[in-house]
């Protein structure tokens, strides 16, 4: 089984082309799945609550602090 992923924006006339590679045979089945992904909300206000909320997400501040502590001898040092 081969997997091919493409991406494509649906066009003001509702019809897309699937680019097929060379290398699979003329008459080959296949199969064809559309799955439509919701447009994202990144509003600004949508992106300051998130910013706000990110300031109690226990998983955020853990990797925040795991991160500062990688770099940690690195700020003690001189530059």
């Amino acid at each position: 089984m081969i997997a091919l992923r493409q991406l494509k924006r649906v066009p003001k006339n509702h019809q897309i082309v699937i680019e097929v590679p060379e290398s699979i045979h003329e008459n080959q089945m296949m199969e064809v799945i559309l799955l439509f992904k919701e447009t994202p909300k990144n509003s600004l206000t949508d992106k300051l609550a998130q910013l706000q909320a990110s300031q109690h997400d226990p998983m955020f501040l853990a990797d925040l602090q795991e991160v500062n502590d990688d770099f940690a001898h690195i700020d003690n040092g001189e530059w």
